[in-house]
């Protein structure tokens, strides 16, 4: 059998699970596999995280990576690694599968290869049952449109990377409930039934024994400790460089090439203390996110706390982003708070940005859904973390009949809060002024469900660990009226719960 063709026939299994210990804490199932991932919506269960997966041991990981300079009807490197048959049984080894395509276009096979029809979706208690999960990097969007292509490529990951899984704990934090999602497949209904079986009971004996013998609660450190620690930090952009790029960019504006353009530059610290999962659990502590998540490959692991939707679409093919733009720090106390909140929501800097962003997504989601189905439900509310402040708006519309996620995705990517508009123009500003690729940074991390659904956010607030040395990016909004100075102290504000993670991790060393 060729194992890169799944049987005809497919059986779900949906079981809910009486778990002992804390959901978030089941990430842990996989803390020796080269495969996992995290999706931990580990703030506002009422709305935006509602719900969290867990997850491993993916059958098959789909990678794509750029050719430097090619043009994007060059295609990509592709790799299709085959790590157990599609029926679920082991390989002695991987069978490797490399061509050179376009990536969305060929995801898009694959994906409709493992597709699954799931009868009364919507009854369903969650909306990720089995799929793709992983990132797309920000230079993904090198696919989409011809760009100069001169930062430097120094960390070298994928610019995308899936985990392939039939298997995935899932969690409704609104009703406390957490289940187990199994998929079996194989040549007939009764054959997939039986590896629906076989999965769900092999998961389950993990479970118990995980349980039985669980990794102690994470507390974090000392705060007295961790206040006076010092990290080292070597940044690619340093301040006067930072600050000629802003000015490069408002050159670019006043000569009417843009309106905004996101400035990023990214700062590099060496992992002490603990593992990346570490940094997860501490980061997870002191800054829970909606959109949070904890990814790992053999090459890397993301640890990622972002505020931020880049895209949604359900069953009903309703599709969603809500660009964040405005941004102020947090106060000491429970006045400054409110100061500093009324300030974001009456600054017309703040305001402008938004919404040059809130019209860039909905001129893009115009691309492919229906007419008159784009609008916009909430326009710059302002959503409080633990560091910062946030200005956020919501684009909703109704997916054309015949176009899919991945069409969704290729209208509207990178994130348009993460490039500026004009966007194309803004990116190829972005290329010359930014000295290294942005790689995981900006670009966007979830899910795509076998049937249909996704979810995904722009990747903010993260870190990539890689040999032992964290790299995470930061950045801002620059208009015609940006301070350069302010607009660095906004990117450092940004960077905080990040530094603190890792001063703190630093201390348990």
């Amino acid at each position: 059998m060729n194992t890169l063709v799944p049987p005809s026939a497919c059986s779900h299994l949906l079981e809910e699970l009486d778990l002992r210990l804390p959901f978030w804490r089941y990430f842990d199932l996989y803390r020796l596999d080269d495969y996992s991932f995290l999706l931990d919506s580990a703030k506002d269960p009422k709305k935006l995280g509602r719900y969290s997966f867990i997850g491993g041991n993916p059958f098959l990981v789909y990678r794509a990576k750029r050719r430097h300079g090619a043009p994007p009807q060059a295609g990509a490197q592709i790799e299709v690694r085959q790590l157990a048959s599609p029926d679920g049984k082991p390989l002695d080894k991987p069978v490797v599968t490399r061509r050179v395509a376009d990536p969305l276009e060929d995801l898009r096979k694959v994906m409709r290869a493992y597709r699954v029809d799931y009868d009364e979706y919507l009854d369903h208690p969650v909306p990720l049952l089995a799929g793709a999960v992983g990132y797309f990097g920000y230079e993904v969007g090198y696919f989409i449109e011809e760009l100069p292509d001169l930062g430097a490529d120094d960390l070298d990951l994928p610019d995308i990377c899936l985990m392939f899984v039939d298997t995935l704990l899932a969690h409704c934090h609104r009703t406390g409930r957490s289940y187990l999602s199994v998929v079996g497949r194989g040549e007939d209904d009764r054959s997939a039934g039986r590896q629906a079986s076989a999965l769900r009971n092999a998961m389950l004996r993990r479970i118990e024994a995980f349980e039985s013998d669980p990794p102690p609660e994470w507390t974090g450190p000392k705060p007295s400790r961790a206040a006076d620690t010092q990290i080292e930090i070597k940044a690619h952009f340093d301040r006067p460089g930072y600050i000629r790029a802003v000015e490069s960019a408002k050159q670019h504006i006043f000569a009417g090439d843009i309106f905004q353009v996101c400035m990023t530059h990214r700062l590099e610290t060496p992992l002490q203390g603990g593992s990346p999962r570490d940094l997860y659990r501490e980061l997870r502590r002191i800054n829970p996110a909606p959109f949070a998540c904890y990814l790992s490959f053999p090459e890397a692991q993301v640890v990622c706390s972002s505020p931020e939707r880049y895209l949604s679409v359900g069953p009903d093919r309703v599709a969603e982003s809500r660009p964040i733009k405005g941004t102020r720090r947090r106060g000491q106390t429970p006045q400054q708070d409110r100061q500093l909140r009324q300030d974001l929501l009456n600054s017309e800097k703040d305001r402008a940005e938004n919404v040059m962003i809130v019209d860039l997504v909905r001129n893009d989601f115009g691309r492919v859904c229906k007419f008159h189905t784009v609008h916009v439900p909430e326009l710059m509310l302002v959503e409080d973390y633990a560091t910062v402040f946030q200005l956020v708006s919501t684009v909703r519309g109704e997916l054309e009949d015949g176009v899919d996620g991945l069409d969704l995705i290729r209208a509207t990517f990178p994130g348009g809060s993460m490039t500026g508009a004009p966007k194309i123009e803004a990116m190829k500003i972005i290329d010359r002024l930014e000295p290294v690729k942005r790689g995981v940074y900006s670009g966007a991390i979830g899910y795509l469900d076998f049937s249909g659904p996704l979810d995904l956010n722009i990747v903010i607030r993260t870190l990539v660990v890689k040999d032992g040395r964290c790299y995470y990016n930061v950045g801002g909004a620059i208009v015609a009226d940006s301070d350069p100075q302010d607009e660095y102290l906004e990117t450092l504000n940004k960077a905080r719960a990040l530094m603190i993670a890792l001063k703190n991790l630093k201390v348990m060393s």
